[in-house]
C-alpha cells in the first residue's frame, strides 16, 4: 500500500515483492530457465516453472515469481531473477508487486500479458504485464484484476490474483 510523507507518494516496492500476505499461497518449484521476479509463470508437465512467453494462454498462467533476497557472487552483480534449475517462489493467490509497460491500471481493472510484439507499442515485451488490450497481440488474465489502480514513479502497480490455475 503506498505511503505519503511530505506530501510525497512513496513507491509502491520492487517487482515480485508480496504486498499483501494475508491471502497468499506460495509455491516453490524448480525453474526450468531463468525467470525474472515479477515475471508472469507457467506449470511445466515435468513440474518446473518458466516464464510466460507468446505461446502460452491464460489458462497456463500459475502464477508470479516473487522476489527473493539473494547473495550475489561478486560486487558488480545484481540478482533480480531465479537462474534455471533453482528453486523458483511463485504466488499462485494474493496479491503481488508487478511492472505495468503500457497502459493505466483501474482499481478492479483487467490484467493482461503480452504475447505478440506490437511495433507501435514501444514499452510492450512479450510475456509482461499491461493495462490495456492490444487486439490479438495481448491475453487477459481472467483469474487477476489491478488492486489499487496506481502506479509508482517505476512503473510497478499492485495485481491481485483471485484463483489458482494450477
Amino acid at each position: 500500500m503506498p505511503g505519503y510523507a511530505i506530501g510525497k507518494s512513496l513507491n509502491l516496492g520492487y517487482e515480485g515483492n508480496v504486498s499483501r500476505s494475508v491471502d497468499a499461497i506460495i509455491t516453490a518449484r524448480k525453474a526450468k530457465e531463468k525467470i525474472g521476479f515479477g515475471k508472469p509463470c507457467i506449470l511445466n508437465q515435468d513440474n518446473t516453472y518458466s516464464p510466460f512467453g507468446a505461446s502460452n494462454t491464460a489458462g497456463q498462467f500459475v502464477g508470479v515469481a516473487v522476489r527473493e533476497v539473494k547473495q550475489a557472487i561478486s560486487y558488480t552483480e545484481s540478482v533480480n531473477a531465479y537462474e534455471a534449475n533453482e528453486r523458483c517462489d511463485v504466488i499462485s493467490r494474493g496479491t503481488v508487486n508487478v511492472k505495468i509497460n503500457n497502459g493505466t491500471p483501474t482499481a478492479g481493472g483487467k490484467v493482461y500479458i503480452r504475447t505478440v510484439v506490437n511495433e507501435d507499442v514501444s514499452k510492450g515485451i512479450v510475456g509482461e504485464f499491461e493495462a490495456v488490450a492490444d487486439t490479438g497481440k495481448t491475453i487477459e488474465l481472467t483469474n487477476a484484476i489491478f488492486t489499487t489502480g496506481k502506479v509508482d514513479a517505476n512503473g510497478i502497480a499492485e495485481i491481485t490474483i483471485l484463483s489458482r490455475n494450477a
